[in-house]
C-alpha cells in the first residue's frame, strides 16, 4: 500500500521535508502512523502532541489507513 504524508508547521522543520511517499506492506491505523513517525523522527517527541488527518479529515488512533491515502501531520497550534 502506498501513502503520502504531508508535514505542516513545526513537523515540517523536524522532518526536514514537506512531504514523503512511503510503501507499507501491512494494514495500519493512524496510531501506527504516529508511532512510525516517532520512531523515524525522534525529534517529533519534542512536540507535546500532534494530530493526524487522513484525506483532509482528522483521524482518531483506530482509523484504518487505505492505499493512496494522504496523511497530514498537524502540530499543536496556539494563538490568541
Amino acid at each position: 500500500m502506498k501513502i503520502k504524508i504531508l508535514f505542516f508547521g513545526m513537523s515540517k522543520d523536524l522532518a526536514g521535508t514537506n512531504s514523503m511517499n512511503i510503501q507499507i506492506e501491512k494494514e495500519i491505523t493512524a496510531k501506527d502512523v504516529r508511532e512510525l513517525l516517532l520512531r523515524n523522527y525522534p525529534s517529533f517527541s519534542s512536540m507535546d502532541t500532534f494530530s493526524i488527518a487522513v484525506n483532509e479529515s482528522y483521524a482518531d488512533d483506530g482509523f484504518k489507513i487505505n492505499d493512496n491515502d494522504v496523511i497530514a501531520v498537524i502540530p499543536p497550534v496556539s494563538g490568541g
